[in-house]
């Protein structure tokens, strides 16, 4: 789509008449591998931009990584900042909280004013002209719900360019068990998936996925759409792969490779970290889930897609309430339904959560040195005694 001309852009070019500029919007889902798309992106940015491809900063450290590495200067090795890694979620959500009177969160630190960060974007379309801009943010994939103005302010920044927009999809339940874990890693109180707390994310785009996507495609109804099934994305190689191949890129030779990133936690853990951040102070609860994260791949634990996080009835209801979705998906890419396997959302994994819990409760009690690093902490003492003691059984859910 060619958008239209954005008001107060003075300084704004386009590369060329004849060879609009390209803009790929990747806006999500979360836990889809976007973590690693940003990092190999923003790894290699000065390279890209060198190639004609450009994934902006908008941040003074941003800037710096681009300067550094366009210099020639190695990078410490180990994560980027989060900053310089995914600038594009720092856009987003600054644009966000302009829009909900909100605030941004507290890891992107030190960000300019909206106005600065979209000025940077421009002025750098507008020095290194690039033939192809690249934003890749799985936090744009809340836009259409918080106001399809946002889709529309973002847009508008790179008039006259034609637009992709690339999302990739999961299916419902394990999405919902992938994100579920994200936001136990957060320290977010939550309720057991089990129980209700499906039921939580029933109207936001974290179930809904029509929500994420439909505003984009009303606001940009000739962009070209590339929606992807995270099942065909991992047996394509992995995020970046599948990114590259279906957009078409074509990338220069000498590349960093592609570095996994943002891990998920063990589901034989989920329980013992939600019942730890409902019930323990929070620098305790966020220790122990430090601690439990590093120990975890250390433990003898079931294989983590084999624990059963949301039992047959929920399950049924899942499946059931998502299929119209499903439907949708299906027709925007001129198929029947989306999701090839959808069904086997009915089909449980074969080790109940709490079972999984008892486990993992039994291996870590056994470990009685790796238990004194908490420096004999009494609450973290009592919480994992009471949990080995019998108290992961549903009744004693907060």
């Amino acid at each position: 789509m060619k958008a239209p001309p954005a008001s107060g852009m003075s300084g704004t070019l386009t590369p060329t008449a004849q060879a609009p500029l390209k803009v790929i919007l990747f806006i999500g889902h979360h836990k889809v591998g976007s973590t690693s798309l940003q990092d190999y992106l923003s790894r290699n940015a000065a390279a890209l931009s060198r190639a004609g491809i450009l994934y902006p900063y908008v941040d003074f450290e941003g800037m710096a990584h681009m300067a550094a590495t366009a210099a020639g200067h190695v990078q410490p090795e180990g994560p980027l900042p989060i900053n310089v890694r995914e600038p594009h979620n720092a856009l987003a959500f600054r644009m966000l909280a302009a829009q909900k009177n909100g605030v941004v969160p507290a890891y992107h630190k030190r960000l300019p004013a909206l106005s600065q960060m979209l000025h940077a974007i421009r002025q750098q379309v507008r020095f290194s002209q690039p033939h192809t801009v690249i934003l890749a943010a799985e936090v744009f994939a809340n836009f259409n719900a918080a106001s399809p103005k946002l889709i529309e302010q973002l847009t508008e920044q790179f008039p006259g360019a034609e637009f992709t927009v690339v999302a990739t999809l999961r299916r419902i339940d394990e999405y919902l068990a992938s994100w579920h874990g994200q936001r136990l890693k957060f320290g977010h109180k939550l309720e057991p998936l089990r129980e209700d707390g499906v039921d939580s994310y029933g109207m936001g785009i974290h179930f809904n996925y029509r929500l994420m996507i439909e505003g984009w495609l009303k606001v940009l109804p000739e962009a070209r759409v590339i929606l992807r099934d995270y099942a065909d994305v991992r047996a394509n190689g992995g995020s970046v792969n599948d990114f590259i191949t279906q957009t078409g890129l074509e990338l220069p030779k000498g590349l960093a490779p592609e570095r996994r990133e943002n891990d998920s936690i063990h589901r034989g853990i989920y329980e013992i970290i939600r019942r730890a951040n409902v019930e323990l102070p929070q620098p305790q609860a966020a220790e122990l889930r430090h601690s439990l994260r590093t120990l975890a791949p250390k433990l003898n634990l079931p294989p983590s897609h084999s624990v059963e996080l949301f039992g047959a009835e929920n399950r049924a209801r899942m499946l059931e309430r998502f299929r119209p979705i499903d439907t949708w998906l299906g027709e925007v890419m001129g198929q029947e339904g989306f999701f090839d396997d959808l069904e086997a959302v009915l089909e449980p994994d074969p080790l109940p959560e709490l079972e999984a819990a008892r486990i993992a409760l039994e291996q870590i009690e056994a470990r009685k040195a790796w238990r004194e690093s908490w420096r004999e902490d009494e609450a973290v003492e009592t919480f994992l005694s009471g949990l080995a003691g019998g108290g992961t059984t549903p009744d004693k859910t907060a």
